[in-house]
């Protein structure tokens, strides 16, 4: 067993300030409001409370000391008290600016009529957005390669509508109703009259940016083409297009029926009406929507991933035991879940690839993933779905 070097405090801080400097550069980068970070993490990630926000009643000053001291250790440029920080310390403030943000509180209007939506996809996520819309009051037309795939999708919808009804959260005519705005399609053609199609299929340009040129034959002129994707960049689905003006993000967090964020990703290219639309379909069916731009990672990937491969690291330095790592999180940040404990739960392939995506983007050194990360993927213990990851589960 290896001797825990570091208190739960330390430890927090060694994971958390890191994180909060990221928070803090993406803001004054301009990449996304304020309000939009926090409520990306708060909602995205379970959070109690923002990162800006966190700095705040942490205080700069001492965040911008305790930040000091770890880049004087490490000499890592992401330790670095970033220029904001310094600068709002500097002029003796306690609180980050947002005067940027006066319009903020605006609330979206619809700018295109939302009747029909389109879903293309039948895996869980897909499936869950489904059901979002379906419960909302939209008709949706969900497409797939097969009809046991169709019949898939609605036998997860009922499951799940079922145990609303056991918790006397919905009634059997609601469940009706919900399932007769239902229609499946094995060809994709039947999105020809929907107003919005999001698609949620497997995560491979290739494959999206096909889809995304058959859309763009089928659909309506007007129709807003939306990919759920984490990973892929926008602009080159909205290339595959004619329209790239009407093509959007719309990355909804899993499961999509029980998680409130959703991130909304425009491009150069996407019209500031279906920008405005997305949002305030978002709010329609419940969803706590937040704008950033077509970049790796987007809010949320960009700021907890490089958190959870700090862990990682930590953990391989030998500076503290795994459940002593998640532990103190929980104590110290408040964080529903410790990262070893999260990393199993996402998967840790899909975290190595995440994190790839976040070196090739930034190229800060201090992204690269973490050599254990890599290794515990290449054993194939890759988290709760093989029953073995950084714990056990079998």
């Amino acid at each position: 067993m290896t001797e825990t070097v570091l208190s739960n405090e330390q430890i927090s801080d060694a994971l958390v300030l890191p994180y909060l400097n990221h928070a803090l550069r993406m803001y004054a980068e301009g990449y996304a409001s304020r309000a939009d970070i926090d409520a990306a993490m708060r909602f995205g990630c379970g959070y109690p409370v923002g990162p800006l926000t966190t700095v705040e009643e942490r205080g700069l000053a001492a965040v911008r000391d305790q930040l000091a001291a770890m880049y004087a250790e490490s000499g890592d440029e992401l330790h670095q008290p970033a220029e904001l920080l310094e600068r709002l310390v500097a002029e003796g403030a306690t609180t980050i600016e947002s005067g940027a943000e006066s319009g903020a509180d605006t609330q979206p209007a619809l700018r295109h009529e939302i009747g029909a939506v389109g879903v293309v996809g039948t895996g869980t996520m897909a499936s869950g957005i489904v059901e979002v819309f379906a419960k909302s009051g939209y008709p949706v037309v969900f497409v797939g390669r097969s009809q046991d795939k169709l019949d898939g999708v609605v036998a997860s919808i009922t499951r799940s509508l079922d145990k609303a009804i056991s918790r006397g959260k919905l009634d059997e005519a609601t469940k009706a109703e919900v399932l007769g705005r239902l229609t499946g399609a094995t060809s994709r053609e039947a999105l020809a009259e929907v107003d919005l199609v999001v698609e949620a299929i497997a995560e491979d340009l290739a494959v999206k940016t096909e889809l995304f040129g058959d859309l763009d034959r089928i659909c309506k002129p007007g129709a807003i083409l939306a990919t759920t994707t984490s990973s892929l960049p926008i602009s080159a689905c909205a290339a595959a297009t004619s329209r790239p003006e009407s093509v959007i993000g719309m990355h909804f967090f899993n499961p999509a029926p029980v998680m409130k964020l959703v991130e909304v990703v425009t491009t150069e290219d996407t019209d500031a009406a279906v920008d405005e639309t997305t949002r305030a379909l978002c709010a329609a069916v419940g969803k706590v929507a937040v704008s950033c731009g077509d970049r790796a990672g987007f809010i949320v990937n960009a700021l907890l991933f490089p958190y959870l491969n700090d862990a990682v690291k930590m953990l391989e330095a030998g500076a503290a035991e795994m459940d002593v790592i998640d532990a103190a999180i929980k104590e110290q940040a408040g964080f529903p879940m410790g990262p070893f404990a999260l990393l199993d739960v996402v998967g840790n392939d899909v975290s190595l690839a995440i994190q790839k995506e976040l070196h090739a983007e930034f190229k800060h050194a201090g992204f690269a993933p973490a050599p254990l990360l890599e290794q515990v993927v290449a054993q194939g213990h890759l988290g709760r779905k093989t029953k073995r990851g950084f714990h056990d589960y079998s």
